[in-house]
């Protein structure tokens, strides 16, 4: 009988570990830390033996395979160890793709990866395939074989983290959006290992196999750090897609148009995420009809350029999953009115720079939310004449909105990580949208 060991115990670690029992492996879980009740409760109801607060090492050791959950460093002391002694350690992502014969969607990036799954299986989903979403979103791929959902497509939101720990897992369409600097601590704070991470999704790929590539990837990979020698190893059919800054609310894919002006996708990011989309559901057999008629459907997940009231005229966005500048950058490209903006919170070593045209240009006010602002405050102070400094949101809505006016759109889309103040990006968000509505219920709320 295998011995699978799994190394953590959430959400990845549970669904190898119900999987690996399926397949009738001997499994035993160890989480160095401490385990959250509900999985715990979980690990205890299918009789599946756990430890928590620290490893045993002699009997991980003597495992014939480990699985180790995404957020667990290669530099951990036990991987180490594992490594040292040649023990197999793989991801949860590689281990649940062995058992299926599904065809595999695959997206990675720094960005965009959760509105592009969630509206490529939207797209397949509404359009009659066997779609299922899993991933880094909702369930993990482990726990979606383990539930034997019937599939002909699995959608795959995958980090960096869950690349790293792949040997033979192939996506059949593999989508990399993007590549900016983001978790450098896990990389030795160089690019090029974050963006070789990046790139692994497609190094399994065959000829037969799609890849879609941001078209900037291909003109600028040497900036990355990647060579072009190590592209032209890669073997999947490359299609480029490039962002479109054009005034508009239509793509053209394949000689066909869809038109985006009754979706929710605001703005070039999201209409290059829509196009990424659009080519895996017209690559997948749908028509063009029944992709548009999807586009119309979607409804993207709450705190992404998600619309929460129009008051008194002054529309109010909540962004609270931009926890880095791209975001930030992206979300204030797509507004078309003069923004009020609230920022701040934890800085991961934000560089604004590149804020800085389009804070000259759409920027009236910047309410900062967060303990320490000096940072932001001193980078925007040449730039955006009120700055005011705020620690709740019911304090920014309210600062915010002495300076909007009717034709303004509020806009919280935060730049940094929210752990000074909240419990995580999306507390923060939800606390927004209360302050917000609770302003004796004027004006309309949308559609969440």
């Amino acid at each position: 009988m295998q011995k699978t060991i799994i190394l953590g115990a959430a959400e990845s670690g549970l669904g190898a570990a119900l999987l690996a029992r399926q397949l009738g492996h001997e499994v035993f879980v160890s989480d160095y830390g401490k385990i959250k009740a509900a999985y715990k409760a979980e690990l205890e109801e299918n009789d599946l033996p756990y430890e928590e607060g620290g490893h045993s090492e002699a009997k991980i050791l003597a495992a014939d395979e480990v699985v180790k959950s995404p957020g667990i460093p290669d530099t951990a002391p036990i991987i180490l160890a594992l490594r040292e002694k040649g023990v197999p350690v793989i991801s949860e992502i590689e281990f649940a793709a062995r058992h299926t014969t599904a065809k595999i969607i695959a997206i990675t990036g720094s960005n965009g990866k959760t509105t592009t799954t969630n509206l490529t299986h939207h797209l397949l989903h509404s359009g009659g395939l066997k779609a299922v979403k899993a991933g880094n979103v909702g369930k993990s791929f482990a726990r979606s074989i383990f539930e034997k959902e019937e599939a002909d497509f699995y959608v795959l939101e995958l980090s960096s983290f869950q690349l790293d720990g792949i040997v033979k897992f192939r996506p059949h369409t593999a989508i990399l959006l993007n590549i900016t600097p983001d978790h450098l601590d896990r990389y030795d704070y160089e690019m090029r290992n974050y963006a070789r991470s990046k790139f692994r999704i497609a190094m399994n790929q065959t000829p037969a196999d799609l890849l879609i590539l941001n078209y900037d990837l291909g003109v600028n990979n040497a900036e990355l750090g990647i060579e072009d020698e190590e592209l032209d190893r890669l073997e999947a059919r490359r299609v480029y897609v490039k962002m479109n800054f054009a005034a508009t609310d239509e793509i053209t894919v394949a000689d066909h148009t869809f038109d985006l002006s009754q979706t929710d996708l605001r703005g070039p990011h999201n209409r290059f995420n829509a196009e990424c989309a659009v080519r895996v559901a017209l690559h997948s057999g749908l028509s063009p009809e029944v992709i548009q008629a999807g586009l119309e459907t979607f409804k993207n997940d709450p705190h992404r350029l998600e619309y929460v009231a129009t008051i008194d005229g002054i529309d109010y966005i909540n962004d609270s999953k931009a926890t880095n500048v791209d975001s930030t950058f992206y979300a204030l490209q797509a507004m078309q009115k003069p923004v009020v903006l609230i920022a701040g919170g934890t800085d991961k070593g934000n560089d604004y720079e590149p804020l800085t045209t389009l804070a000259e240009e759409k920027i009236k006010a910047l309410i900062c939310l967060g303990i320490d602002n000096e940072k932001l405050i001193e980078f925007f102070s040449p730039i955006v004449k009120i700055i005011e400094e705020t620690q709740s949101a019911e304090e920014a809505v309210a600062r915010a909105k002495i300076y909007a006016e009717a034709g303004d759109v509020v806009l919280l889309s935060p730049a940094c990580a929210s752990f000074d103040l909240f419990r995580n990006y999306k507390e923060r968000g939800e606390l927004f949208k209360k302050a917000v509505l609770r302003r004796e219920g004027r004006g309309e709320r949308g559609e969440e």
